[in-house]
């Protein structure tokens, strides 16, 4: 593939709900500018996109993947990146990826499924990261698919923005072809998106009128002498019209609607000419990060001609084709066989050659230059995030943007003695994405997987199982309770010991009650009077204490809020040691803490769900069901209400899964563990009966 220059790259991300053809669009486009001689089939399992096992397997994108393709434009040759991306949400730390490196998008909506969640993601994705985009309206050979409600539906949602450039030609009920809006010209297909000129339907006239005009008033906007020639009458010219159009849709101010059917091909290289004439080139934007050397702001175009500085925003690791760190390039050139600084690592790696990823496909480029997009092997430190830069200049680019991971499972390897495998296996899963996390829980003596979705989890255990060989179980996780004490009590605790020669004994008074501190496990006092418990007995007093706490009488869950006070005692002249007053503590504190009407604490997350506002009554009465308090709820001044509550930990698990049933997957949730409360009474009658065996009954 040629070397392209700043001006002549386009990044486009596809974008849209899972299922609507984002994959099939980015073939028929592969298929027309000759990447591909024919276009692979999800079915078949023979896509650029989907080539993972997983995604054959499932029928679906589970990852992002780069397309380069090379098109001829009006003004010549031209590069599209084009980065196809999963619609399930369970995946959208690799769409947040995409997005990060993109300059504008292209959102695909099925015609006959119509508006559906991903597309309204994929909007809200595109306005807050301020992309121009296309929508692709696919389908279109669907004889159920209306296009004309879909367009007042599209109106409706997202407002004057959009901007019908193609309506439908339909002959004996089956899609022919289409009407250019911009040009006033028909067009019908001959083979795949080739087509030749005809007349415009009769019954399109109406609806073109109107569409028309629309155009027309939205290119009268971009100046005051178009303003005026509009309302004089005057006609503008085909490129006044293409230019004022592209000011539009970059600016964001009009959304091209355009149409067609992937499966056939149709529409491709409309979409094509659209990303060609309409998108912005990488130099209209700026890369934006911090100066390391002065701590600054440090902000630059797009450039080629000064020194090197590029962004690793996805990283790939594949057992079969190895370690690809992929990268934007945003300043300079990369170049291969160099030495380069990772500034975040304070570390210089040595590349080898630099290549460009289509699908599993890698193709090996003699450099690469600013606002490019490309890959490079086997570099041992880098990973995402990481900013690549010179060491005389170094910058730091803000890294991706990628959505926390609240849904966690307990895993165990099926097979005893695999743990290294497993953590070795994870660890590349993760540093390929972001949003899974593998966790150790010391305190639960658990391993946790955290990911967005069920269906992510399930994708992991898969994939160890296929790419490296291990099995993990996955299970509800063990929560993490306290015990702690609501009254105070005075106990005797007695160790006597003899069995020839010097025997044992200790012998302690203690006082056991709240300290009202939940965050401190215990606090240790004594008011000894007169040496009935010599000095040097406190630390092992202390110590029995302090070793019972680990594992409270209870349910074996680490106690809190206790204050423990050492009030009298005795001693043996020969027999006491610090042993035996450690033990005489322990029992002390065994006895003690039963008699002090003890309770479990379950903890507590402060949590925020965000949902449109119809499904706020159901939301909160499913947070009620959870044994939730709802403390109060905002608007968020975009159609959606911020309802925040505190909530067991224990009766979040599975919330993912229910939320989005409740609300078709809108509503999203975050949260952070708050304190520790007191937990109900069926709740505590359970944690003890269900941890009875873990409880040390015996007598010390």
């Amino acid at each position: 593939m040629n070397v392209y220059g700043t001006k002549q790259i386009r990044n486009v991300v596809l974008l849209g709900h899972g299922g609507a053809g984002k994959t099939t669009l980015a073939e028929a486009m592969a298929l027309i500018t000759g990447a591909v001689s024919r276009m692979g089939k999800i079915t078949d399992g023979n896509t650029i996109s989907d080539y993972d096992k997983e995604e054959i397997k499932r029928q679906f994108s589970i990852s992002t993947t780069l397309i380069p393709l090379e098109y001829q434009g009006e003004d010549g040759p031209i590069k599209i990146n084009l980065l196809d991306t999963p619609g399930y949400f369970d995946f959208v730390g690799e769409v947040e990826e995409a997005i990060s490196v993109a300059d504008a998008a292209v959102i695909v909506v099925n015609c006959k499924a119509g508006i559906e969640v991903g597309t309204y993601k994929a909007w809200e994705l595109c306005e807050k990261y301020k992309l121009p985009r296309i929508i692709f309206v696919t389908n279109m050979d669907d004889d159920h698919a209306s296009y004309r409600e879909l367009l007042l539906r599209l109106e409706k949602e997202f407002g004057r923005k959009i901007a019908p450039f193609h309506l439908p030609i339909r002959e004996n009920e089956k899609f022919v072809g289409f009407v250019n809006v911009v040009k006033m010209a028909g067009r019908r297909f001959t083979v795949n998106s080739d087509y030749e000129e005809c007349e415009i339907p009769e019954y399109s006239q109406k609806n073109l009128g109107i569409a028309r005009e629309a155009l027309m008033e939205a290119v009268a906007e971009t100046s005051e002498e178009y303003m005026e020639r509009y309302f004089s009458g005057d006609e503008f010219t085909q490129e006044e019209i293409s230019s004022a159009l592209r000011e539009h849709v970059i600016e964001g101010n009009i959304v091209p609607v355009m149409l067609g059917s992937g499966i056939n091909a149709q529409g491709a290289k409309m979409v094509l000419q659209g990303i060609d004439k309409y998108f912005p080139t990488p130099d209209r934007y700026e890369c934006i990060g911090v100066d390391v050397s002065t701590g600054e702001r440090f902000t630059a175009k797009y450039n080629d001609n000064v020194s090197l500085s590029a962004r690793v925003f996805k990283t790939i690791v594949d057992p079969f084709i190895g370690k690809y760190s992929l990268m934007k390039i945003c300043t300079g050139t990369l170049k291969p066989d160099s030495n380069i600084y990772n500034v975040n690592k304070d570390t210089e790696e040595k590349i080898g050659k630099i290549y460009l990823l289509r699908g599993k496909d890698v193709i090996e480029v003699p450099e690469l230059k600013a606002g490019d997009i490309g890959a490079v092997s086997k570099l041992s430190v880098t990973q995402t995030g990481d900013t690549i830069a010179l060491r005389s200049a170094p910058i730091v680019y803000h890294k991706p943007e990628i959505s926390t991971p609240y849904t966690y499972m307990r895993y165990k390897p099926k097979t005893k003695g695999d743990d290294d495998k497993v953590s070795s296996a994870l660890s590349k899963l993760t540093e390929e994405d972001w949003t899974l996390k593998a966790v150790t829980d010391t305190e639960n003596h658990q391993s946790l997987l955290y990911g967005i979705g069920d269906q992510q989890l399930d994708v992991v255990v898969s994939k160890l199982l296929n790419r490296y060989k291990v099995e993990i179980e996955l299970s509800k996780p063990k929560f993490a309770f306290r015990e702690t004490i609501r009254k105070k009590v005075e106990v005797q605790g007695r160790y006597k010991k003899q069995s020839g020669g010097h025997g044992q004994f200790g012998d302690v008074k203690m006082t056991f009650e709240p300290s009202g501190d939940l965050e401190t496990p215990y606090v240790f006092e004594e008011t000894v009077f007169g040496g009935a418990v010599p000095k040097n007995y406190f630390p092992a007093v202390e110590k029995g204490v302090a070793e019972c706490i680990l594992r409270g009488p209870l349910a074996a869950y680490p106690v809190v809020g206790l204050k423990a006070t050492l009030t009298d005692g005795s001693y043996h002249p020969v027999d006491s040691s610090e042993m035996a007053f450690k033990m005489a503590a322990t029992l002390a504190f065994k006895k003690g803490f039963m008699e002090a009407n003890p309770v479990l604490l379950e903890p507590i997350a402060s949590l925020k769900v965000t949902v449109p506002d119809k499904f706020t009554g159901d939301v909160m009465g499913d947070l009620n069901r959870r044994r939730g308090r709802v403390l109060g709820m905002n608007s968020n001044h975009n159609g959606k209400q911020i309802i925040e509550a505190d909530v067991p930990m224990s009766e979040l698990f599975g919330y993912n899964t229910d939320l989005r049933s409740m609300t078709g997957g809108m509503g999203t949730y975050e949260y952070e563990f708050s304190r520790y409360e007191q937990a109900p009474g069926d709740v505590q009658k359970r944690e003890v009966e269900e941890r009875a065996s873990k409880v040390d009954r015996t007598e010390a």
